[in-house]
């Protein structure tokens, strides 16, 4: 049986953690592409089609995103960039899938992403220790490195959910560097990146503490992985066990480098936030300022992406304000929160979670708990 999230009435704001101790940090800056792609692509804003429009009739293909070991729930989604490390296993194209549940459909034991080519070849890409429990926290470095976060559960439930750890894998697959911290590493959930070549900024959401912390790297040309830095930038965020859900709390993260804001998709608050000067920031800037409150679209929003044309596009868990008419939807919507469209990925609730756009906006990525697979469409842009 496949696990879906039991519909949840609104959450209850949990209390904002203490950042008392926190250091002064590296500044860096971060999004979730290079600012000159994205600012290249804005500049048709006013020309852009719907990417949630035009879904439905969309060239896509899906590929099942279970291995040989039996893993299901697939949590996380990304596209390999152009100018990754050549001679490794993954390569530009590719779209990397991390497993969260065992085949035992156990929540937080899942030990496996899975590599999707752009022939629709599915394997392996890496295989985590028994029990790691993988989640959405998946982001590439075009040095030749991939990062994902586990959340891990010795039965399956929240009440064994620990830190967990982002662990980082080289382009053999190859685990190099396992980063943890208690305090800022708190449950690892999502996470973006921004990618500089020899250093790399990333932001992570700790569904366990509700608070979203900036890792500043260096990636030194004769190889590895340096952490220079770790800043709490964002708190407050509701956050919670659920016996369907497993954990509820921050999740999908998008950012903008031209305003140097940080967008937060909040799942238990079901809302969007902006979190301002999340690049520089050497402080923590609590929750930052709702930007998107929509109860008739939102629904538990998890992952989040942007559009070509700066939209932004969450996945709805259906863990938080339900609606049985629309389940399993991504839903895009301007960054002034304006709805635009939104598309059901499957009749059952529960099924949407990771969400991911490819680097030139021409691909949209999204996986689906209930069939156990991802699907790729390929987006139109008029010129």
């Amino acid at each position: 049986m496949l696990h879906h999230p039991r519909p949840r009435t609104p959450l209850s704001r949990a209390v904002r953690p203490s950042i008392e101790g926190l250091e002064s940090r590296e500044v860096m800056s971060a999004m979730m592409v290079p600012h000159a792609e994205i600012s290249t692509l804005r500049a048709g804003h006013q020309h852009a089609v719907s990417t949630i429009a035009q879904l439905p009739n969309a060239p896509s293909r899906t590929v099942s995103t279970v291995p040989a070991t039996g893993d299901v729930n697939p949590y996380g989604v990304v596209f390999v960039p152009l100018g990754f490390a050549r001679g490794g296993t993954i390569r530009h194209g590719d779209v990397l899938v991390s497993n969260f549940n065992n085949s035992d459909n156990l929540q937080g034991t899942g030990t496996t992403i899975m590599r999707v080519t752009p022939n629709n070849q599915a394997s392996v890409f890496f295989q985590a220790p028994a029990g790691s429990g993988l989640t959405t926290a998946l982001g590439v470095l075009k040095r030749g490195f991939v990062l994902v976060g586990n959340v891990p559960s010795t039965d399956g439930t929240s009440a064994t959910a620990m830190a967990g750890s982002l662990m980082v894998l080289d382009k053999h697959g190859k685990l190099v560097a396992n980063l943890t911290n208690p305090n800022l590493l708190n449950g690892p959930w999502d996470l973006t990146v921004f990618d500089q070549g020899n250093r790399a900024s990333v932001f992570v959401s700790n569904v366990l503490s509700g608070t979203v912390t900036r890792l500043n790297l260096r990636l030194p040309a004769g190889g590895g992985v340096q952490v220079v830095s770790e800043t709490q930038i964002a708190s407050g965020y509701t956050h919670q066990g659920d016996p369907a859900a497993f954990e509820i709390g921050p999740t999908g993260l998008v950012y903008d480098h031209a305003t140097d804001t940080l967008f937060v998709a909040s799942t238990g608050d079901n809302a969007v936030y902006a979190v301002p000067h999340a690049g520089r920031t050497q402080v923590d800037g609590g929750t930052g300022t709702v930007i998107y409150q929509d109860d008739a679209h939102l629904h538990g929003p998890l992952g989040m992406t942007t559009a070509a044309d700066g939209n932004l596009i969450v996945a709805n868990g259906d863990a938080v304000n339900p609606d049985p008419n629309n389940p399993s939807t991504l839903v895009e919507f301007t960054r002034r929160g304006q709805f635009v469209g939104q598309f059901s990925l499957s009749t059952s609730p529960g099924g949407a979670f990771g969400i991911a756009t490819a680097p030139d906006g021409t691909q949209l990525a999204a996986v689906n708990d209930i069939t156990n697979s991802v699907t790729i469409w390929r987006i139109r842009r008029k010129s």
